[in-house]
This record gives structure tokens, sequence and C-alpha cells, in this order.
């Protein structure tokens, strides 16, 4: 089954802004990668600075290609005219790993 990885930022609040508007200026890249399953950026609500970045893949390969490929390439760029790499949003980053084990998915109608 699929491998899930989840990238636990911490995020200060005045940078909330700042972290989902870079997400969001880099829709869409990871779904063209092999093995790409789904993505999901979680903002908190329970007074927590943590936000979630889901991502499934069909192995635990796919997601390393894809860590030294396209995403080490992203964030290696500059988003500025000068080429300079932009403050990082979140002031820390853990990464968990899980195996799927068990899903479920909505009973057809």
């Amino acid at each position: 089954m699929s491998v899930v990885k989840i990238n636990v930022l911490t995020v200060p609040a005045e940078q909330r802004e700042t972290l989902e508007k870079r997400f969001a200026s880099r829709a869409h890249t990871v779904e063209s990668s092999d093995g790409f399953e789904w993505f999901e950026l979680l903002r908190p609500v329970d007074g927590t600075d943590n936000y979630l970045v889901y991502t499934r893949w069909r192995d635990e390969e796919s997601f390393q290609a894809w860590m030294e490929g396209p995403m080490k390439a992203a964030h290696q760029g500059g988003d500025t005219a000068g080429g300079e790499r932009p403050k990082p949003a979140a002031s820390g980053s853990t990464l968990w790993s899980f195996e799927v084990v068990q899903q479920a998915a909505p009973k057809s109608a």
C-alpha cells in the first residue's frame, strides 16, 4: 500500500499568509510526479503554530525521487528577480512517515 509523508511546519502567526501564498504559487507542481497520489496543506485551528503538509505516494522510492528532483530544485531556486532565496516562513520542520495499512472511502449510493 501507499506511504504517507506529513511535514509538520512550525509557522509563527505573522508568517501564515506568506506560507500559504508560497504553497499556492507552487500549486500543481507535485501532481505530475511519478507515484504521487495526494496532497493537502492543513491550517491549524486549535491554537497551535503547526501546519501539516500531507502527501501520499505509491511507495517510498517515488517520494525519494521527488525529494531529490523536483522538490530539491524548487527549494534551491530563488523567488526574487535577483535570484535570492526568500527567508523561510516556517521556523521549524519535522517529517513524519507512515505506511498505509488500512483505508476506507465513502460507500457508493
